[in-house]
C-alpha cells in the first residue's frame, strides 16, 4: 500500500489530460524545456565571465587586521585608488 503501482499512475495521466486537454500540457513542457535552456546558457556566460574576470585581476597580498584609525585610513586609501 506504500508505493503507487503503474495503473495509479496512469488514472493521474488520464485525469491530468482531461483537465487540461493534450495541447495545453504539451505546451507547459515545451515552454518548461525553453526555461531550462535559458538557464543553462545563463549560467554557462556567468561562469565565462568570472573566468574572463579573475584572469584579468592582477594577484595582490592580502593584509592582516590592523587596529583603529590606521584600519580605517587604509580602507579609505584603498577605496579611493580603486
Amino acid at each position: 500500500m506504500g508505493s503507487f503501482s503503474i495503473w495509479h499512475w496512469m488514472v493521474v495521466l488520464l485525469v491530468v489530460l482531461l483537465l487540461f486537454g493534450g495541447g495545453k500540457v504539451s505546451g507547459l513542457m515545451g515552454d518548461f524545456a525553453k526555461g531550462i535552456k535559458s538557464f543553462k546558457k545563463n549560467m554557462a556566460e556567468d561562469a565565462d565571465e568570472s573566468m574572463e574576470a579573475g584572469a584579468d585581476k592582477a594577484g595582490g597580498t592580502i593584509a592582516g587586521p590592523k587596529s583603529g584609525t590606521q584600519a580605517s585610513a587604509t580602507t579609505r586609501e584603498t577605496t579611493a585608488t580603486r
